[in-house]
Order: structure tokens, then sequence, then C-alpha cells
């Protein structure tokens, strides 16, 4: 077991992957760096960028973290990565190639779903999340299961890809896009920021020291306390209005003592939707929108 309070020396390894059997094939002895970059806010979920100094085509590449500790060799995966676009540099004596490369999700995103394709009421949300993603993409895909039911038939828009339609499907039954270490593809439930508990405490031992430089950035610019969605679509019209009176939350209408609004003329919904599912969308748009982000930087 590595204790990463301590010191260790490290290392890090990249590996061609076969997508037909999501094992390693060869090592890569040539790479220089990589820097990986994960954000939620990407449909993607994230992507990342290698310098070697040989050409490669388009391949999937492994990440390890090499750690060494008292004897001990433990591998670590941070990731597997879909690599498109090479640049290369010559200096006279070496090539230095840079490549931008995506998590296994890009897949989806490169296709899009056939005119007019749509998912029947009553069907079940993630049954069919799962065997669409699985028919699209080579990475696995690990299955989630949910109760939930479409309410009314879920049609595609002309401009879907299947990353787009896939991850308002699985909006229906509360469940996002996720990834694991190995970038094989997960359903995660959606989780409120607000229920979130810390994930390191620190301690005042030597191996937990935090120094005493600390800068704390919060920004209210442009949240907003109430949501108005107006959907008007054909012969159906709804109106729905979520407001924040929140007294624990900085953002609400009693703490800022005016109203906020962000109004969505045109929400992407599938199937025909409901009074009751429009004042559901405005009170989680508020719930997203409304929520507080705030930046600590620090040193340990």
């Amino acid at each position: 077991m590595i204790d990463w309070r301590s010191s260790m020396q490290q290392t890090f390894e990249y590996y061609i992957v076969d997508p037909a059997t999501w094992r390693e094939t060869d090592r890569i002895q040539t790479m220089v760096s990589c820097e990986i970059t994960r954000d939620t806010s990407q449909d993607t979920l994230g992507s990342a960028t290698f310098e070697c100094t040989e050409i490669l085509g388009e391949c999937y590449i492994r990440v390890y973290l090499v750690a060494i500790q008292n004897g001990e060799r433990a591998r670590f995966p941070l990731g597997t990565f879909l690599v498109q676009t090479p640049s290369i540099k010559f200096d006279g004596k070496i090539n230095t190639v840079s490549l931008d490369a995506y998590t296994p999700l890009y897949e989806l995103k490169e296709k899009k779903v056939p005119l007019g394709y749509a998912i029947l009421k009553g069907s079940n949300i993630m049954t069919f999340a799962s065997s669409l993603t699985r028919e699209n993409v080579r990475a696995p895909v690990v299955r989630a299961n949910s109760g939930e039911n479409l309410n009314s038939d879920f049609v595609a828009t002309l401009d879907d890809d299947w990353l787009a339609f896939l991850s308002d499907l699985v909006t229906n039954a509360k469940f996002a896009f996720d990834l694991d270490e190995l970038s094989r593809i997960l359903f995660a439930p959606q989780q409120d920021v607000r229920s979130l508990n810390p994930v390191w405490t620190y301690t005042d031992d030597n191996s937990s020291i935090l120094y005493p430089e600390i800068t704390m950035d919060r920004d209210l610019y442009g949240i907003p306390n109430v949501v108005e969605v107006v959907y008007s679509r054909g012969s159906g019209y709804f109106y729905a209005r979520a407001e924040n009176n929140d007294l624990n939350s900085p953002v609400s209408i009693p703490n800022r003592g005016r109203e906020v609004i962000y109004r969505e003329t045109d929400p992407s919904l599938g199937g025909t939707p409901t009074q009751e599912y429009i004042n559901e969308y405005a009170n989680q748009l508020l719930r997203n929108l409304s929520a507080l982000e705030y930046r600590l930087t620090y040193s340990h």
C-alpha cells in the first residue's frame, strides 16, 4: 500500500491500447510529457495532450503513474485517450510531436443519430442508454440499472449526435455519463452539489503540513435566483417559474434583496412534455445554475 503522504519515486508509463479488447499491447518509449484535463463542464468530460518524439497514428493511449516506495512498486491508471491531431516540430536534431487526445466519449460525438430516431414512451431509460452507448463506442460500457421509464416518446433533433442525444436521455433518469480510471464508460447518478462531503481533511501532524497563505475567490456575478422556462412548440405551451427563497443560500432572493432572473425560452426536451415535467425542469435548472462556486488556492 502506497502512503501518499510520504516520500516516493514517481514515474509514468504509456501504452498503446487495443480498442477491441481494451488491453495494452505495446509500451511507448518515446513519450516526453503528458497533460490530462478533467472537466465535467465538457461534454466529453476531459482531454489530454501528449508530447513525444515519434509520429503515432490514430490510437488509444493509456497513462499510468508508477509509484515506488520502500521497495514496493505500484501502477495507477490515469486514463485512456484517443489520439487524433498531431503537430510536428523539427529543430534540426529531433522531432517533437504534439498530440491532442480525447476521452472515449468522443466516439459518440463523431456519429449522428439517424433522422427521426425515437425511443417510445414507456421504454426503460437506462436499458436503452446502456445498449445504444455500447453499440456506438469501442470502449467498455458498464450498464446502469434504473426503474425510470419514459413518460413520452424521446425523439432526436436534426443536429443530435449520439453523445448529445444520450446525455439528454439519461438526464431523464437523473444520471450522467462518467469515466473510471481506465476510461471505461459509466453512468453516474446526478448528485446535488450541496450534499457533497469534504474529500480531504488536513490534520496537524507532520504528514499534512498546510502553509498559511490561503486565497479564496467567490463570484456572485450572473448567478440567478429565479428561473423561468417557456416551452412553446406546435400546439403545446407551458410556463414554469422556480424561485430560490432559501435563507441558507447566499444567492437567494431574501439574502440578495432582489431577483436575478434567468429565462430559457427554447429548452431542449424530448417527446411531448407536460406541465409537471416543465416545473421539474425549471426546479432542476435553478438548482444547477444557482450553485455558488468557490475557488480555494493553497499549498501543502
